[in-house]
């Protein structure tokens, strides 16, 4: 069994040992905080081989040139002392780097430069793949990573909810079904009306299983394979900063990053093959799928039904990641390889759920909540909470005035959205006139027939 296997064995019952102390693992665990990458102190704590790290440093000094040690650090995010400084002692005794002069650092100082047998070297690597940034991590580290951060469901009680939805207008019916699909932690099916604020109640629901922070890797190895996780557009660095000062005043392992429980949102553009890893052929590296980088927070499939593939397709691919918490994604080999699936799936849709998918179907999805056109008394409610917002000065016989000309007369349905977009037609309007905005029939008429179409 080679050093590589060991480790990916290894790793979980030393990590288990390290968190159980004196209580037992099971306690350690049970908190989505417990976990912290641990330090690296030698080659064999990162779970790769020296020929892997070595590699890697090639093709950083092939692409940059001279360097001293402690910037090729930052960029393989790696410690110099116990790692890197073993891997440039194998490099300059194979002749592949040299020494080029001191920095003033110690030995991280030290200046290299890539010879030409390392560069032909860092050819070589690079045919295999151009990935030249932070180290990754095993794969059987990132799924250990997973299920220690993950292993707790977050309980949402009323007391929780209501402060947190508390700028809604929301009968306590609607918060009755919210509560238990946050805590079903599986998926939800939010339909209804357009304009009812189905994807304000999906980003509520995010905020409120996204409280602690969770840490994911830049990369993950997969026997050789890189599968790139982090991105900045998806994700958003946590406020308590990277890393971890263990006791021994040794920092936590730099290839993980200490986010915010991500909420994705992904909308018509979502196909089956953004559902898998994406191979770059040109820089021969993967890009994880929406689902993975969800991990650990909330994937809203908002529009769906409007995808390019048929929404049947879509269901049957979250089949077993729902019911199994496994996903299973293929590499350009071929090989299936096993993901945990740590995410809480919110479809969104304004279609009818009966002319998407059949009954069967539907009975996957947990949660079904039905997002209903507002009362009579809760539109009042709105738009006098937006007039406060906006400085405007509400008035009960204007909204009745705009109530029965421009809803009960055209026998139009009310849309928790229609408030806000009625007072800002109507503050555009009044600047331009060069009058104080206020709900008079004139302001009104104008704003409704500037907003409203004729069908």
């Amino acid at each position: 069994m080679s050093d590589q296997t060991n480790r990916n064995v290894a790793l979980p019952r030393q990590q288990i040992k390290k968190l159980a102390g004196g209580g037992g693992a099971a306690s350690a665990l049970a908190s989505r905080e417990s976990w912290t990458p641990p330090p690296l102190t030698r080659i064999e704590d990162t779970g790769l081989n020296q020929l892997t790290i070595s590699d890697l440093v090639l093709k950083v000094l092939y692409l940059g040139g001279v360097m001293a040690g402690h910037e090729v650090a930052e960029i393989v995010k790696l410690p110099y002392t116990g790692v890197l400084d073993t891997a440039f002692e194998f490099l300059k005794k194979e002749k592949f780097v040299e020494v080029r002069g001191a920095g003033g650092f110690g030995e991280a100082g030290w200046q290299y430069i890539i010879s030409s047998k390392g560069s032909e070297k860092a050819r070589e690597a690079m045919e295999r793949t151009q990935y030249a940034g932070p180290a990754p991590v095993p794969l059987n580290d990132y799924v250990f990573a997973m299920k220690a951060q993950n292993r707790e469901r977050l309980q949402v009680q009323e007391a929780d909810l209501r402060p947190a939805l508390q700028k809604l207008v929301m009968a306590d019916e609607m918060l009755g079904r919210i509560g238990p699909a946050i805590n079903s932690g599986s998926s939800i099916f939010l339909y209804g009306p357009p304009g009812n604020g189905k994807t304000t109640i999906a980003e509520v629901i995010g905020s409120l299983i996204l409280g602690d922070d969770l840490w994911i890797p830049y990369a993950i190895d997969v026997d050789g394979q890189v599968i790139r996780v982090f991105d900045d557009v998806n994700h958003v660095l946590s406020d308590k900063g990277g890393s971890v000062k263990q006791s021994t005043g040794v920092v936590s392992d730099p290839r993980w990053l200490r986010i915010k429980r991500p909420m994705i949102m992904v909308g018509g553009e979502l196909t089956l093959a953004g559902l898998d890893l994406v191979y770059d052929d040109i820089n021969k590296y993967y890009e994880a799928p929406f689902q993975v980088k969800s991990n650990g927070g909330m994937f809203l499939i908002d529009d769906f039904g409007r995808q390019q593939v048929r929404p049947r397709d879509l269901l049957n691919r979250w089949i077993v990641p729902l019911e199994k918490r496994v996903d299973f994604l293929t590499l350009a080999t071929g090989r299936k390889i096993e993901m945990p699936f740590f995410v809480l799936i919110v479809f969104s849709t304004n279609l009818d759920p009966r002319e998407l998918v059949d009954e069967a179907f539907l009975r996957r999805i947990r949660h079904k909540i039905e997002v209903t056109n507002p009362s009579f008394d809760d539109f009042r409610e709105i738009f006098k909470r937006v007039c406060y917002a906006k400085g405007v000065e509400y008035d009960d016989q204007a909204l009745a005035y705009l109530l029965k000309e421009w809803y009960i007369n055209h026998d139009r349905p009310l849309r928790n959205v229609h408030p806000r977009d009625i007072i800002a037609q109507l503050l555009d309007i009044a600047s331009y006139m060069g009058q104080k905005p206020a709900l008079t029939k004139e302001l009104l008429d104008r704003a409704a027939s500037a907003y409203f179409v004729k069908l």
